[in-house]
């Protein structure tokens, strides 16, 4: 009877021990340990990662965000940035990438650096006789033509040698200016323009008031 007794204890005392250890509360994780700024944590091979370091999508994966110029061309020509602006402006839904470009116009043959004509020959005379005094040379009364009474300060085949006698006329008081001689061609002005795969250069070309597309390579705009 005692021996019966006692294993029917210890199957009491095992139940309660079980049924502590199914409801006893679960202890809330130990908080990770902090560690010096620029030292990676030790991770074990069937660790989950965590989102902090997860891999991320560099900015050279990400799919562009402009689509690619299937064809390429120039809008003009313009006679001034105004009007090629204008046409940029009025084509912007239809093309990817502009660049507006500037062709210079035929150079002058040279220039000239000038005192206006005076009302008087005595004026010009008084002002020649001025710009003597200041130490300058080479300079003539125009004495007949449409720039009678004026005076002839130089004249030079290149523009950075016309500007610096220019600024030093100017410098010591005297209203002189540049002249070209010769006549300079305007600039003409163009709108290079990339497009997506299917859009019509010709009909875009109207839009732009231009005339026919003239083709163009697209790495001229990337």
């Amino acid at each position: 009877m005692l021996i019966r007794a006692l294993i029917v204890l210890l199957v009491v005392l095992n139940l309660g021990a079980a049924a502590w250890w199914l409801t006893r509360p679960v202890a809330p994780p130990a908080p990770p340990l902090a560690l010096p700024s620029g030292v990676a944590r030790l991770q074990l091979v069937d660790e989950p990662a965590s989102p902090a370091s997860a891999p991320t999508a560099s900015a050279a994966t990400l799919p562009a965000a402009e689509a690619s110029m299937a064809a390429c061309f120039s809008l003009g020509p313009y006679t001034s940035q105004a009007a090629a602006t204008q046409a940029q402006a009025a084509t912007a839904g239809r093309l990817l990438r502009t660049r507006l470009r500037e062709i210079p116009g035929t150079s002058a043959s040279g220039y000239q650096v000038v005192i206006p004509p005076s009302a008087t020959l005595e004026d010009a005379q008084a002002i020649a006789a001025r710009i003597g005094a200041a130490g300058f040379d080479d300079f003539l009364v125009v004495r007949q033509g449409d720039q009678a009474n004026g005076i002839a300060l130089g004249r030079y085949r290149s523009r950075e040698a016309a500007d610096r006698r220019l600024a030093q006329l100017q410098a010591a008081g005297f209203g002189a200016a540049l002249q070209p001689v010769g006549r300079a061609g305007p600039s003409l002005w163009w709108l290079d323009a990339g497009v997506a795969d299917g859009v019509d250069a010709a009909e875009v070309a109207r839009t732009a008031s231009s005339g026919v597309p003239q083709p163009l390579e697209c790495t001229a705009l990337r």
